[in-house]
């Protein structure tokens, strides 16, 4: 349990742009204790399946998760979160999808590493 004091490194608020501007939403970061990671789409496989290209700079077939499945659709050059399997290291599990503007907020804060800014 995370005591108050103690900060959110898994939370980032991101400026809102468009007609509510001035507004902040939180967004979701890779909890790194859980080794999640950012990554960027490459490639929609079909049947769930991704090729993402990862943090660290591998490539991995990713698979949705079921809760993500029908509910978010994913295309080529979104920024995901996601976990590496432990047993397999070049498959991962995807688990979160940022929107497009999310995403550049996020870039333009220093969040993303800067191998992977150029890919957004």
């Amino acid at each position: 349990m995370r005591d108050r004091d103690e900060p959110e490194d898994d939370i980032v608020e991101t400026e809102v742009e468009g007609p509510s501007q001035g507004e902040y939403v939180r967004v979701r970061l890779p909890n790194r204790r859980k080794n999640e990671q950012f990554g960027v789409i490459d490639q929609a496989l079909g049947g769930g399946h991704l090729r993402v290209f990862c943090q660290d700079g591998k490539m991995r077939m990713g698979r949705i998760k079921g809760k993500l499945k029908k509910r978010m659709w994913m295309r080529e050059g979104d920024m995901v979160v996601l976990i590496p399997w432990e047993f397999q290291d070049e498959k991962c599990d995807v688990t979160y999808r940022y929107t497009r503007i999310q995403a550049q907020n996020l870039a333009r804060r220093g969040v993303v590493p800067k191998h992977m800014e150029s890919l957004l």
